[in-house]
C-alpha cells in the first residue's frame, strides 16, 4: 500500500512540479507553513506536502495572501500537519460540510464540519495558552 506521507521527492522536483522556485518552498518552510521529512540535510516531500504546497500556492495566487495570512487560514486546519488525514467531502454529501472551508487535501471539496468545540479548538493558540478560560475546555 503507498504512504502518502512518506517523503519521497527532492526540493527540485516539487518546486518544478508546483512551478515555484525552491527558495519559495525553503521560505514557505521557514516560516512553518509546511513540514517535509529529512534524510540526513535533504528535505523529502511527500504527496500530501505536495497537496499542501499546492494549497498554499492557490492561497498566495489566486486568494491575494501573504504569508501571515496563509500561516493564520491554516491554523485554523486541525488536519494540517496530521499524517493521515482523509481529506473532505463534497458539498451535497450526505456528511456536513463547511462551505467556506475548502479542504487543502482534495480540490472541489470542502472540510467536514466539527463534530464538537472541542474539535474546532484543537489548533487555536488562544485557548491553548489559556488559564482561565472555560470555552472549549
Amino acid at each position: 500500500m503507498f504512504d502518502e506521507d512518506k517523503g519521497i521527492y527532492t526540493i527540485g522536483t516539487v518546486a518544478e512540479l508546483i512551478g515555484e522556485h525552491p527558495e519559495t518552498l525553503r521560505v514557505w518552510e521557514r516560516n512553518d507553513l509546511l513540514r517535509p521529512d529529512r534524510d540526513k540535510y535533504q528535505r523529502r516531500y511527500s504527496n500530501n506536502d505536495v497537496k499542501r504546497l499546492k494549497f498554499i500556492k492557490y492561497l498566495i495566487d489566486k486568494k491575494g495572501l501573504n504569508i501571515a495570512g496563509v500561516k493564520q487560514l491554516t491554523s485554523m486546519y486541525s488536519c494540517w500537519y496530521k499524517r493521515n488525514c482523509k481529506g473532505g467531502a463534497e458539498q451535497n454529501s450526505p456528511t456536513p460540510v463547511n462551505e467556506s472551508k475548502p479542504c487543502w487535501k482534495i480540490e472541489g471539496t470542502y472540510c467536514l464540519v466539527a463534530s464538537d468545540k472541542a474539535e474546532m479548538c484543537s489548533t487555536c493558540d488562544m485557548i491553548k495558552k489559556c488559564t482561565g478560560c472555560t470555552g472549549c475546555k
